[in-house]
């Protein structure tokens, strides 16, 4: 019999084998300072792409002095305990209420950790006999809660109408024996490659087919739609989700999330949600928090102007420029490259030691070999001159990507390696 932590002294897994190379650097960096479009890496300025403040709310001088004051008030605990036992109090049901009405659901029920709610909402929702079809590029926490279904469950090619519908042909006979229903899931927007799912078609196939569907809009939420409201408010089919999924994590620059939904479906959810029963409320600090974000997501358009404003100088330039950004939809604004593992750790290196710009690297296995993804996440508080700065960069970045400057800088690494 072997010893169960003998292949992890063999094989520390596909990024794991990189740790020596990367960790604090390329994975588990430090970023220092306050949240803003300029922070420091490593004792120098750097240009921030990777901080998901859309709106620049994380030190909004309001938002600072309400976190401050609910902490005075509340601390940091309260209220101890989960929901159902000790941890509900009049503010949770208001923030619900605000949230409801907010992306015109009936009800809405918080959550404390985005991830984890996720999960225990589709664990939740389905049964054995029950079917999932999802999108191949769903989020992490979408696959791990459907890895919990002991029932059947089919991907679908990614924001591939056709491919969905062939699978929902399966699933709907294999319904038909289990006697079970099936679960549509996708999201609001693509977190890698800014692509919205489409959530209008996938609700036009409920004419054909029967099915609930849920949507993880956690990019979308304060970002996209006519008062901020999601994906489906901008694809105009928000009636037509079933169960909408958003965090604090991205627009409202906080910890928490929320699902919505009719009345009916929350009441089962907040007596179901396994990771909201028994683990603690989210604390009051945060709910004080988040209403006063969502306060100013509703009254301060601007914030969504600006953040829009520069969301498109920068795609906008990056597409002059000759750059590929693929089909983003979103703020989310990706950036392909070719170009080994290797060559990208020089590149990166590169990018924020000379031209002080600190963006997102994604390798393989989350992209195709052969690929480099620069991600960046557009806020309100960038400016024309961090967006100029880093057009530039880009422009350097990629001559020395390719006339083979990178691929001799990392030679040494590649070897070490045996890439």
């Amino acid at each position: 019999m072997k010893d169960l932590f003998e292949k992890i002294y063999k094989d520390k897994g596909p990024l794991g084998k990189w740790a020596a190379q990367a960790e604090g650097y390329f994975v588990f960096p430090k970023l220092e300072g306050q949240i803003s479009n300029r922070m420091q890496f490593q004792g120098k300025d750097v240009i921030t792409w990777s901080i998901n403040d859309y709106l620049g709310l994380a030190n909004h001088p309001e938002v600072r002095k309400t976190d401050a004051q609910a902490a005075a008030d509340y601390g940091s605990a309260y209220p101890m305990g989960a929901r159902m036992m000790s941890g509900h109090t009049n503010l949770h049901e208001t923030l619900q209420k605000e949230l409801a009405e907010f992306v015109n659901k009936e009800a809405a029920y918080l959550l404390n950790f985005g991830y984890q709610g996720m999960v225990s909402t589709i664990d939740a929702l389905v049964s054995k006999d029950d079917i999932i079809v999802y999108d191949v590029d769903a989020h992490a926490c979408i696959i791990d809660g459907v890895r919990l279904h002991m029932g059947k469950r089919f991907t679908y090619k990614h924001n591939d109408v056709e491919s969905l519908e062939k699978n929902l042909e399966r699933a709907t006979k294999m319904a038909e024996q289990t006697g079970g229903g099936i679960l549509v899931i996708s999201e609001g927007v693509f977190g890698m490659r800014g692509e919205q799912g489409k959530l209008k078609e996938i609700v036009a196939l409920k004419k054909k087919y029967n099915f609930r569907f849920l949507v993880d809009d956690a990019h979308g939420f304060g970002t996209l739609g006519k008062t901020g409201a999601g994906a489906g408010e901008e694809q105009g089919v928000q009636d037509d989700i079933d169960v909408y999924f958003a965090t604090f994590a991205k627009s409202l620059a906080s910890t928490g999330a929320f699902i919505a939904g009719d009345k009916e479906i929350m009441d089962y959810l907040k007596y179901n949600l396994r990771s909201q029963m028994f683990a603690k409320s989210l604390q009051m600090q945060l709910v004080v928090g988040a209403r006063k974000r969502l306060e100013m997501l509703k009254t301060m358009p601007e914030l969504k102007d600006k953040l829009w404003e520069n969301v498109n100088a920068l795609q906008s330039g990056l597409k002059k420029r000759g750059f590929d950004i693929g089909t983003t939809q979103s703020c989310v604004t990706p950036v392909y490259l070719k170009g080994s593992i290797p060559e990208a750790m020089a590149l990166v290196k590169d990018l924020r030691e000379n031209y002080g710009i600190f963006c997102s690297i994604v390798v393989y296995p989350v992209i195709p070999k052969g690929l480099i993804l620069l991600r960046l996440i557009p806020t309100a508080t960038h400016t024309m001159e961090d967006i100029n700065e880093t057009l530039n960069a880009f422009d350097g970045i990629r001559s020395r990507l390719e006339n083979g400057t990178y691929k001799r800088l990392s030679a040494a690494v590649a070897a070490a390696m045996g890439e």
